[in-house]
């Protein structure tokens, strides 16, 4: 059966096999379109060195600095509001209201907070320990007036919440703690569960491990949050990453799309990069059931050893990092790199 995605150029499990390993020529190509100093960013050049490059650690280190001054990072840093927030909200930009305009604005404190965490930001420099000071200080949720960095109620966007305060060094163990008694029977979690619902979301689920990972890496892990993220991982490794437990068919076929930035949206490119962190992290060797993820991300690269940019969310933005649908994506060539080496040099 094939699995066609949404604006894809191959399919899953296609007729024409994988590109890879490429010729060299390709990978030295895209490698020098990703440090590209011209068009590319210090938020991908840092991250190629370290995870594609091997580079001594200061150099690395060195990019990553400039995050601040150059390039997106120093672009979202000069909206940032004196009191601290993006666009005078939270979740949603002050006096948002649904059906004002299309999608859901990605300008808010949280969403930002999010995209200069992935790009690397020096989370304990000057600049940014004064926003985080003014975001606990004045920043408030939607929900009930609640204190930015005490969390809400919903679990996909206390997900967020918690990976980015203990990504800037906040602990974050109280939210934590609500996330690991809130996952449900079947592995997972469901931001619809106060509302009813039973069953896990892979949104939902991706968003909350996402932080639990961060926990730990913080050093600030129990044994009740591993047994918890260990949980949430089950629930998608039994799925294969994007199929349904009854049927074995896609949960939906957006799943097997390039997307990016990922917002709250769960992807297999999303899913895979999380089980690559898993396992730099812990040393745990990838699981099998990840394959047939692997093999789709393999059969989805062009033939000048670049992914393209399927989807960009719908939604107001400050600015775009891709170059559009359709065209080459240096964010979502950076993931492809790092999962794919991750995956074949344990094989």
């Amino acid at each position: 059966m094939l699995v066609v995605v949404p604006g894809a150029k191959r399919a899953l499990c296609g007729a024409r096999g994988p590109l890879y390993p490429p010729p060299m020529h390709i990978e030295r190509a895209v490698i020098d379109w990703l440090l590209d100093p011209r068009d590319s960013d210090p938020s991908i050049r840092w991250q190629v060195k370290r995870d594609l490059l091997d580079a001594a650690e200061d150099e690395w280190t060195a990019e990553r600095a400039t995050i601040e001054t150059e390039g997106w990072g120093a672009h979202l840093l000069a909206l940032e509001s004196e009191d601290g927030s993006w666009d005078g909200g939270a979740h949603f930009p002050a006096g948002f209201r649904w059906g004002d305009e299309p999608g859901q604005p990605w300008t808010s404190t949280s969403h930002s907070l999010t995209q200069l965490r992935e790009f690397g930001i020096m989370p304990d420099s000057e600049r940014m320990q004064r926003a985080i000071t003014l975001i606990g200080r004045n920043v408030r949720w939607e929900y009930d007036d609640l204190p930015y960095w005490d969390g809400e109620v919903e679990p996909c966007i206390n997900g967020q919440a918690v990976a980015n305060g203990t990504y800037f060094g906040l602990d974050m163990t109280p939210v934590v703690e609500r996330l690991v008694g809130e996952r449900l029977e079947d592995g997972g979690w469901n931001c619809e569960a106060e509302r009813g619902s039973v069953r896990s979301s892979f949104h939902t689920t991706i968003d909350v491990l996402e932080s639990l990972l961060e926990h730990e890496r913080a050093g600030r892990g129990t044994g009740a949050v591993t047994t918890a993220r260990q949980g949430g991982e089950e629930y998608l490794l039994e799925r294969r990453l994007f199929r349904r437990l009854s049927t074995g068919e896609p949960a939906d076929e957006r799943m097997l799309a390039l997307i990016h930035p990922s917002r709250y949206i769960y992807h297999v490119l999303r899913g895979l990069d999380y089980f690559r962190s898993v396992g730099m992290l812990t040393g745990a060797r990838p699981d099998q059931r990840l394959s047939e993820a692997v093999e789709h991300l393999r059969s989805r690269r062009l033939d000048d050893g670049r992914w393209p940019l399927d989807w960009n969310p719908t939604g107001r933005t400050w600015f775009d990092v891709d170059d559009g649908e359709g065209e080459p994506s240096r964010w979502i060539t950076l993931q492809a790199l790092r999962v794919l080496r991750w995956w074949d040099e344990a094989a």
